[in-house]
């Protein structure tokens, strides 16, 4: 690659040469460091590319059932330093392959959906695609964490086709209902101004609300059910009153008539 597309690198939201100092201050070597300068531009492209493939499910679906169960789509890239921090957590030397093996989330993606259910419809689908390798999936839906956080983490690998040859990069998927992503939202931003010290009472309060999240999802899954299922009768009833090719409304009979009456007769 030369140098004007080096360039363009800085554009990627994960700082090359903050991550860079990181990375020297770990004692990494040139090569390494050269070798670095490719990554954050392969898991932008990967996340490109799964959210591509994502728009593509959610117009199918939209053409196929009259609407979409996906209402957004956010992506991210790690942060260089939260990156370091976490290789070191683990108990792991700051290299470049201990990074790009131990962790999985650099490149992350949240998917929201309307209902409990379309989640775990754009799972299954994800698992029969030869495009997508499914590594590792954490359903925090069915087991939610200690504090009520709810979602379902899925560890995809993502293949693109280089010069060098197909290289599969890890991102990780989040997929959430609107309120299971409205309430990790606040708690997100509680955490952060009690700067993770939460008092007692405000972790209790945030698993009455985490209860109150479910409780709501599976109410509004509740009433689309319904919803849909009133639609089929309307349907079923319109249809029914139509007249079938074989039974001519008795206003086209009695225009038909009308029209013979009306002609001359002939001898």
């Amino acid at each position: 690659m030369n140098e004007p597309d080096w360039k363009h690198l800085n554009a990627v939201p994960l700082p090359l040469q903050e991550f860079q100092l990181q990375l020297d201050q770990n004692n990494v070597n040139a090569k390494q460091l050269e070798e670095w300068r490719k990554i954050p531009v392969l898991y932008q492209l990967a996340l490109e590319e799964l959210k591509n493939k994502i728009k593509l499910i959610q117009t199918e679906w939209k053409l196929l059932d009259g609407f979409s169960p996906i209402e957004h789509i956010k992506t991210r890239i790690k942060e260089p330093r939260s990156i370091v921090e976490k290789v070191q957590r683990k108990g792991y030397e700051v290299t470049l392959d201990n990074i790009l093996r131990e962790i999985h989330d650099i490149a992350g993606m949240r998917v929201v959906c309307a209902f409990v259910k379309d989640i775990y419809r754009l799972m299954d689908h994800l698992r029969t695609r030869e495009d997508i390798r499914i590594l590792e999936i954490k359903d925090y839906i069915a087991h939610p964490k200690p504090n009520g956080y709810q979602s379902l983490h899925v560890i995809v690998e993502i293949p693109l086709i280089l010069f060098e040859g197909t290289r599969w990069i890890k991102v990780e998927i989040q997929l959430r209902t609107l309120a299971m992503d409205f309430w990790a939202s606040m708690e997100h931003i509680l955490y952060y101004k009690f700067d993770k010290k939460v008092p007692e009472h405000v972790v209790n309060g945030l698993s009455e609300a985490a209860r109150a999240t479910y409780e709501l999802d599976q109410k509004m899954l509740k009433l689309r059910s319904e919803i849909l299922s009133l639609s089929e009768e309307q349907d079923l009833e319109e249809s029914s009153e139509q007249p079938t090719a074989a039974e001519p409304s008795s206003k086209t009979l009695s225009l038909a008539t009308d029209h013979a009456e009306s002609r001359p007769q002939t001898c």
